[in-house]
């Protein structure tokens, strides 16, 4: 009985784990985007973290655009992101699953930035 309560209790423990990986720190997709920096801002109530919007232009008839949304973890990107706000510029994202507080608002997480139109 103590045997089978403990192969149990570790495999529950095990696919926990691995649920809470997948879900949280896998990196589902990689890439870039690159439109205008509309907005980017510090908020938060227990955990402060960078947001942004990024402005894409779209190519439809009725010149429809697309908005991405993205949260930012590193102190030197956020900065150079805060000063450039308003221009055009093409950002390298990863995106999780799941959102994490302290990571930030969106599963969309901008880690580098390639170009910034000046």
């Amino acid at each position: 009985m103590k045997k089978t309560l403990t192969i149990t209790l570790t495999i529950a423990i095990v696919a926990l784990m691995i649920f809470v990986y997948s879900r949280y720190f896998f990196v589902f997709a990689e890439g870039t985007k690159a439109g205008h920096l509309n907005t980017f801002q510090r908020k938060g109530y227990v955990f402060k973290t960078w947001e942004g919007i990024l402005i894409q232009s779209g190519f439809r008839v009725n010149v429809e655009s697309n908005v991405f949304e993205f949260s930012v973890e590193n102190e030197q990107v956020s900065k150079k992101l805060l000063e450039n706000s308003g221009k055009e510029m093409e950002l390298h994202y990863k995106h999780y699953l799941g959102v994490l507080p302290w990571r930030g608002n969106t599963d969309y997480v901008v880690d580098s930035i390639y170009y910034i139109n000046k």
